[in-house]
């Protein structure tokens, strides 16, 4: 089946066009690997990823982002679905794309106190390439998993003996950073004019450092820092699908439905507590090894394109965490053996591009307009009383340049985390990407016609 839905010109470039290009994403790949290490030391995200092993992230795609965050269903010429590898079989460019986020959230709670917290983070950067155009695929890419980022303080006062105050303010400041990452690689296969299939394997790493900062305002009392770190690494697989149909209601139609299945898989970790003021810490005693066990994950969608100006998606993702298993203890998990909750989440959204498939039109009828919404119910809560709900509004441009099969992306996702219900916070969050989505011809000769 050919993809109606695109927005292309392919062309030809020199070698030395195709060596500076080369040199362009080196550099900027390694740009946001350099600020993704610099937004990971700064514990300014939401509270909520404090517990189990952090916020756990949902990125497909930029075009994804902006219509509800999950579309198994969805494949185009300008985007790599790095959720589903069955739908890289239809790649017919060399694709490489990536994009930063800023994120803005307001902590509130019952007594209507607020704090605001700003961070910056990477959303994913993957490369494809046809091996077979229209037939065989291959995509790699850099995938966070989870995300852990946060920052309270909590103030209390200390009863004393002896000379002295009889009572000593302190103030006890937990942080967290780090998280699980995945490398993602694989293949898409077309079998016929509306199957294809695809798998991808998932290498797991990361570091989720959890710490506790004990301060006193009085001099004479020593501060102390107490740091625990987990290191967990791992592989799992992924397999996909995505089934075709054209020409329901009219000439130009067509219905596509993905899937995409996640196995389980256990990650082995170690765990390294220390002691101590500032920098200057010691190790207590020798590093605890255990493991952990990811649950499975199934996402479905379906997705339908009634011309080259539309498309109108909507789909699900379910995860087990009920049967999560962990030989350590992570905050919210403090009494061995208590369960999770089952994480489920759904989303919908549209696009249109007033241009359709017509290249010569004007630069704003090029631009594609997106919008979308979710609603995300989390595997943890910190009251087993109240369920820890996230609802958002997402929108986006995209963008076309000068360079064939290239945009530029901008969204922006507004939502809700949680409630003040039953001593809880209330996350108002929003977040502003830009991502960028670049595509050529790369390894072929000009031909001459």
């Amino acid at each position: 089946m050919q993809i109606a839905h695109s927005q292309i010109i392919i062309g030809t470039f020199s070698r030395s066009t195709w060596r500076g290009r080369i040199l362009l994403l080196s550099a900027m790949f390694c740009l946001l690997g350099v600020v993704r290490v610099n937004a990971q030391s700064n514990p300014d995200g939401s509270l909520y990823s404090r517990f189990g092993i952090g916020e756990l992230q949902s990125f497909s795609s930029s075009q994804i982002e902006a219509m509800g965050g999950i579309a198994p269903s969805m494949h185009s010429l300008n985007y790599l679905n790095i959720s589903n590898p069955g739908t890289w079989s239809d790649l017919v460019l060399t694709r490489a794309a990536a994009g930063f986020t800023y994120q803005n959230i307001t902590i509130s709670d019952a007594a209507e106190n607020q704090s605001r917290l700003a961070s910056g983070f990477l959303n994913a950067v993957h490369f494809s390439f046809p091996i077979f155009e229209r037939k065989l695929g291959a995509a790699i890419g850099f995938v966070p998993y989870s995300r852990v980022s946060y920052r309270v303080e909590q103030p209390g006062t200390l009863l004393t003996t002896g000379a002295g105050p009889d009572t000593v303010d302190y103030s006890v400041n937990f942080e967290g950073s780090g998280g699980l990452q995945q490398i993602v690689g694989g293949l898409g296969y077309r079998i016929n004019s509306n199957l294809s299939v695809g798998a991808s394997i998932q290498g797991f790493f990361g570091i989720i450092e959890n710490g506790r900062r004990t301060s006193f305002l009085e001099a004479g009392f020593q501060q102390t820092e107490v740091s625990i770190e987990t290191r967990l690494t791992g592989v799992s697989a992924t397999i996909g699908s995505i089934y075709s149909a054209r020409q329901l209601l009219n000439d130009e139609d067509f219905i596509t439905v993905g899937a995409a299945f996640t196995l389980p898989t256990t990650l082995s970790g170690e765990r390294v507590r220390t002691l101590g003021e500032g920098l200057d810490r010691d190790t207590l005693g020798t590093a605890d090894e255990g493991s952990i066990r990811l649950p499975l994950a199934f996402e479905g969608g379906v997705s339908y394109y009634p011309g080259p100006r539309w498309i109108v998606t909507a789909g699900g993702k379910y995860e087990p965490w009920s049967r999560f298993e962990s030989d350590f203890l992570f905050p919210g998990l403090e009494v061995a053996g208590e369960p999770l909750s089952d994480r489920i989440r759904g989303g919908a959204g549209v696009e249109f591009l007033p241009a359709g498939s017509d290249l010569l039109a004007p630069f704003l009828a090029r631009v594609a307009y997106r919008f979308g919404f979710y609603y995300d119910q989390s595997y943890i809560s910190p009251n087993p009383a109240v369920r820890i709900n996230t609802m958002a509004l997402t929108g986006g441009l995209s963008i076309p340049t000068m360079m064939s099969g290239t945009r530029i992306d901008i969204n922006l996702e507004v939502g809700q985390r949680g409630s003040t219900d039953e001593d809880l916070v209330k996350d108002i969050f929003y977040r502003l990407s830009a991502n960028v989505n670049i595509g050529e011809r790369w390894f072929q000769k000009t031909k001459l016609r």
